[in-house]
């Protein structure tokens, strides 16, 4: 794909702890989103927006160009995280995240109210004010039999 293309691609990224532990708190929750950011600016056509979390999962908010394979870049920046907090950090197993993750695309004119949303997490899970699809990490599934032909 040609590197002169145009795009605007917003994506919001979640996903958990193994076993919903909440141990992302207060330096490990530091260290995890500084490092974050790190990974984000050295990888070629993915921009660093922001993250946040509770205790038990993440959310990051990146744009991105359309070279990026989404799935493999996920699946570096989550190995690449708990590598450094386990090994770097803590230097013991503490952090295990969970397989899969959630992701969103959105226009740049919702980035404000995507980077509030992701910024704010400990405050809207205590209030249970969430917005399911920006905290999904499973597939819908769908109650209706497949219709032939689809």
């Amino acid at each position: 794909m040609s590197r002169r293309a145009y795009s605007e691609i917003n994506l919001h990224i979640t996903w958990h702890v193994k076993d919903d532990e909440p141990i992302l708190r207060d330096a490990i929750e530091d260290h995890l989103h500084r490092h974050f950011r790190e990974r984000v600016d050295a990888e070629p056509g993915v921009f660093w927006r922001g993250s946040g979390g509770t205790g038990d999962h993440v959310h990051v908010v990146v744009s991105i160009s359309p070279e990026v394979p989404i799935s493999e870049w996920v699946g570096r920046l989550k190995g690449e995280s708990s590598h450094y907090i386990n090994h770097v950090i803590v230097n013991r197993k503490l952090l295990h995240w969970q397989g899969g993750y959630g992701v969103v695309s959105f226009g740049t004119k919702d980035l404000p109210w995507v980077l509030g949303y992701v910024c704010d997490q400990r405050r809207l899970h205590a209030e249970r004010r969430t917005h399911e699809r920006l905290e999904r990490t499973e597939p819908v599934q769908d109650d209706k039999p497949a219709e032939a032909g689809s």
